[in-house]
């Protein structure tokens, strides 16, 4: 199985929304196969499903002053940040593709895995939390329950989207303006302060583009745009712009 992978480097919140709604189309009309977007975010705030207002702590007036935008969404989850210096991922993914067929909360899994994989890589053991979706930090062989990863995921006729937001080098006190995925009683962390050296983005986007193969037993092959997949998917005597990224 392949893997499509977008590296899109930074992306208002809006113009991603439009790109996750032509994949998802895409790939539910067979268009095209499976795609891994990676990107970050200008500031910005959004709820899922399952928010609640309260959770921001900032006033309307001060996130207009810091131009931190806030989108309501259908992803799974509460109230999550992202922004600059945080790898953002959509897999837009039909579950259908798969023997046997992923079910949503195999799905989160194995998003956990790979990004637990891709710490790894960066000698920085991290673990689940029972019961609370993402990715922790250890300390001393025991889950400290420092975040470093969330996950909310939205699933509509068997295909995924939104994703997985992974903090590598971020300004933590962004963190601030809400109470992370609902979560009151413990900190967020990221990569730059747990990993020793601490990695480039480049390098983490890297990680997590072969993990996500080797999770997902597919071959990951890195794409130009939206435009060139979207191009050869159509004509396939395309030439292929392509390349194996493992």
């Amino acid at each position: 199985m392949i893997l499509n992978l977008l590296n899109l480097g930074r992306v208002p919140y809006s113009e991603a929304l439009e790109l996750q709604r032509q994949l998802v189309e895409a790939v539910y009309a067979g268009r095209i196969g499976n795609t891994l977007v990676l990107l970050e975010h200008p500031p910005v705030l959004t709820l899922g499903r399952n928010a609640s207002r309260a959770n921001i702590l900032a006033s309307d007036e001060f996130l207009a002053y810091r131009g931190v935008e806030v989108h309501e969404i259908n992803r799974g989850g509460d109230v999550t940040y992202h922004g600059p210096g945080q790898l953002v991922g959509y897999p837009i993914f039909d579950l259908r593709a798969f023997t046997p067929r992923l079910g949503a909360v195999d799905f989160v899994r194995r998003i956990e895995e790979a990004l637990i994989r891709a710490c790894g890589d960066f000698g920085l053991p991290t673990a689940r939390v029972p019961g609370r979706t993402g990715v922790w930090t250890l300390a001393g062989g025991t889950v400290s329950e420092r975040k470093i990863a969330a996950i909310g995921v939205h699933i509509a006729r068997g295909i995924t989207s939104h994703g997985f937001a992974f903090n590598v080098e971020p300004d933590l006190r962004d963190f601030e303006l809400i109470v992370p995925c609902g979560i009151a009683d413990r900190a967020v962390t990221s990569l730059e302060l747990e990993a020793d050296p601490p990695p480039a983005m480049e390098a983490v986007r890297n990680s997590v583009a072969r993990q996500f193969g080797r999770v997902f037993n597919c071959q990951v092959l890195s794409i130009d745009s939206l435009d060139d997949l979207l191009r050869r998917a159509d004509d396939p005597a395309e030439p292929a712009t392509a390349h194996a990224d493992l």
